[in-house]
């Protein structure tokens, strides 16, 4: 069974958004304790703070964005950025590559890192 890849910058954005609904998913915990208000409060508190951490990841990946080089894929012809030494289209998840050492290679994440 082939893995699903999907490109950096969707994966960053799709746990950016994650973490503001589980920001409100905490807060309205807290609305079962309402008796209660320091724990309601805590609850309340809590789902904040997972707000205001997806707020900083989009902030990271806003500036992370800056920093990708755009290409044309050659596969759906749209305007996508590259982050790192392979990535996907943001559209039709094509594999994609700027180091000639890696074409025709299959496509494998672990050759982002360093050590690879």
């Amino acid at each position: 069974m082939a893995k699903k890849y999907s490109s950096k910058i969707n994966k960053i954005r799709t746990f950016a958004l994650s973490l503001i609904f589980v920001g409100f998913a905490v807060m309205y915990g807290g609305l079962f304790f309402r008796n209660h208000p320091l724990v309601m409060t805590l609850f309340m508190l809590f789902g904040l703070l997972f707000i205001i951490a997806s707020t900083g990841v989009y902030f990271w990946i806003g500036l992370l964005s800056t920093r990708t080089v755009q290409v044309t894929c050659p596969n759906c012809q749209k305007q996508t950025k590259i982050l790192g030494r392979v990535d996907m289209c943001m559209y039709c998840n094509e594999p994609l590559t700027l180091d000639p050492a890696l074409e025709g290679r299959e496509f494998n994440e672990k050759y982002n890192r360093k050590n690879t």
